[in-house]
């Protein structure tokens, strides 16, 4: 890779899970706005259902999501109950009327909950919705929290996927940045979801670690390949300090720098590529015969804030503090501080703080960027078709770019495609067609 395009093309820019976003929603969106895109869902649309826990037993210095450390579970239990007054609000409002095809566990540490608990909430929300029969459940796992009930709970709601966080098994980068985990305990889980026929795992890594270097990533890249995970994330640390205060616990000193973390992903890319894994995205691989793996293929990638996904459905519905949804009309955020989001959801309403209703510009970049991201092209006669004589500024603005940054970005015919040498930087070539990027004071993460 040369150093000069790294230079060039590595600038913080957001990692567009969304369009616009996060930082552009509003406080125009309102708990009665949501309601009223709620009702608005016809009869038999799809949905997703998205359920964070922003609960940890402890705290990883790397991370970036919306969580909180606690060493007694009452919080837990508390939060518990006003989940599932938003469960019933949100059934309330929608009826029988979704078909249910996916749902994910996020957090924070979603197996921090007890077995008794998760048979529970599986069970409310089987209740509240109608799933369809063949409907993926995913959830994020800590092999820390696991234990041979929890194993039983998590199959008895039907878990699909299996998703565990690895980020690096080298000690001295655990211990720098919270998160020890032996390479046999992640074995242990692995091998314990798939005795109960959970038929996919997912296996997270971070480059551009404290401590890290070729060799450790080369090492922890042969150990989860060992595993044979369905797929394989490949995530760049992003170190926003100015957001997640426990990142301050991260020595910047000890992160390498773009061109480093660049090396990093090569090498680890190059020996998933050559272990028969097939790219996915910037930033994802999956075995030729897993669903991530035929939908790259077939051009049907989606992106959201699970990142690259299969995921079709109308409708992404967010439940629990700082969830995010994604309906026709637009995007809504929940109240972020778990006490108020209890508090407004066990009074009887929604929690809905923020968001940003979709213009028809939006949806036409949004939809450029989401092709870009998971394509790495999109065709000039397909965004005409679309959008209409709408398309023609962002066409305009796809070739001056492609006239100015021939060496990450071309015109091949009808198409624009994004160069091989432009893929590490995919992100800063979407920011190009981002109307809303340099509007308020967000900070974002490297682009590499």
């Amino acid at each position: 890779m040369d150093k000069t395009l790294v230079e060039k093309y590595a600038a913080p820019v957001p990692r567009y899970t969304s369009y616009p976003t996060a930082p552009h929603f509003s406080a125009d969106i309102s708990s009665a706005t949501y309601g009223d895109w709620l009702r608005a869902l016809p009869k038999g649309a799809s949905a997703s259902l998205y359920v964070h826990i922003p609960y940890c037993d402890r705290l990883c210095w790397f991370c970036a999501c919306h969580t909180k450390q606690t060493r007694q579970y009452e919080p837990v239990a508390r939060y518990l109950k006003a989940l599932d007054a938003e469960i019933g609000s949100i059934s309330a409002l929608t009826g029988n009327r979704l078909n249910v095809t996916a749902l994910h566990f996020g957090g924070g540490s979603p197996t921090l909950l007890e077995a008794a608990d998760i048979l529970a909430l599986g069970g409310r929300l089987r209740d509240s919705f109608a799933f369809a029969t063949d409907a993926e459940i995913s959830v994020e796992m800590d092999p820390n929290d696991m234990d041979e009930a929890r194993f039983d709970a998590l199959a008895a709601i039907g878990m699909t996927r299996a998703s565990l966080g690895v980020q690096d098994f080298d000690e001295r980068v655990q211990r720098t940045i919270n998160r020890e985990q032996t390479f046999d305990q992640t074995k242990w889980v692995v091998d314990a979801v798939r005795a109960r026929g959970v038929g996919s795992v997912n296996l997270d890594m971070l480059y551009g670690l404290p401590h890290q270097t070729l060799d450790s990533i080369e090492a922890t890249t042969g150990l989860v390949l060992s595993l044979r995970p369905d797929r394989i994330a490949l995530f760049g640390y992003a170190h926003v300090p100015w957001m997640k205060k426990h990142q301050t616990m991260i020595d910047e000193a000890l992160l390498p720098d773009a061109a480093a973390r660049l090396e990093q992903a090569e090498v680890a890319t190059r020996l998933i590529l050559d272990s028969g894994y097939e790219a996915v995205g910037m930033d994802h691989f999956a075995l030729p015969g897993d669903s991530l793996a035929a939908a790259a293929r077939s051009g049907t990638l989606r992106r959201n804030f699970q990142g690259y996904t299969t995921d079709q459905a109308d409708a992404l519905i967010g439940l629990g503090a700082s969830s995010i949804g994604l309906l026709p009309q637009g995007y809504v955020q929940n109240m972020p501080a778990t006490g108020e989001y209890e508090r407004r959801v066990l009074a009887g309403g929604l929690a809905t703080v923020r968001g940003v209703a979709l213009s028809d510009a939006d949806r036409m970049r949004s939809w450029v960027i989401e092709r870009l991201m998971c394509d790495f092209s999109v065709s000039r006669c397909e965004l005409l078709a679309r959008f209409g004589e709408m398309a023609r500024a962002v066409i305009a603005e796809a070739e001056l770019l492609a006239a100015n940054d021939r060496d990450i970005f071309t015109r091949a015919g009808n198409r624009f495609v994004v160069t091989e040498r432009g893929k590490p930087f995919v992100r800063s070539i979407v920011a190009h067609f981002d109307a809303y990027l340099g509007r308020g004071t967000a900070r974002h993460s490297v682009a590499v």
